[in-house]
């Protein structure tokens, strides 16, 4: 498990898919789940027509993903993270999963870590 912020989780989650980076070089890391919290997607508006090819749309369809982010985050604005799933889905991500939280700012809480948890255990089988 590697711990990075959310923009670089969910950016992650589509040089996984297209198998490089924006850059071009490889990809070389194989992703079981991506977890964004509190954050954004940085290439959500590129991402249209990028992820055509049938290896490319298998590898994103089948990468779970679960975003959670506050309505009250004065850091990054709640938009950002709903934007960010919802260009997500539209690409081709499939196993997208948004959970929104109230009174959360840009912190966690037991309750967002506990739903983490059984998300985290059921999508990876832990049980």
């Amino acid at each position: 498990i590697q711990l990075v912020g959310a923009a670089t989780s969910l950016y992650s989650a589509t040089c996984f898919a297209l198998g490089k980076y924006g850059n071009g070089n490889p990809y070389p890391i194989n992703l079981s789940t991506i977890i964004g919290l509190s954050g954004w997607l940085p290439c959500a508006k590129t991402l249209g027509g990028k992820l055509e090819e049938e290896q490319i749309k298998n590898r994103a369809a089948s990468l779970p993903i679960i975003v959670c982010h506050g309505k009250a985050d004065d850091v990054v604005p709640f938009k950002f993270g709903e934007k960010s799933s919802q260009a997500l889905l539209s690409n081709g991500f499939k196993k997208v999963t948004f959970k929104p939280y109230s009174a959360l700012g840009h912190y966690t809480i037991p309750q967002e870590m506990d739903e983490l948890c059984t998300w985290l255990t059921s999508t990876l089988g832990l049980e």
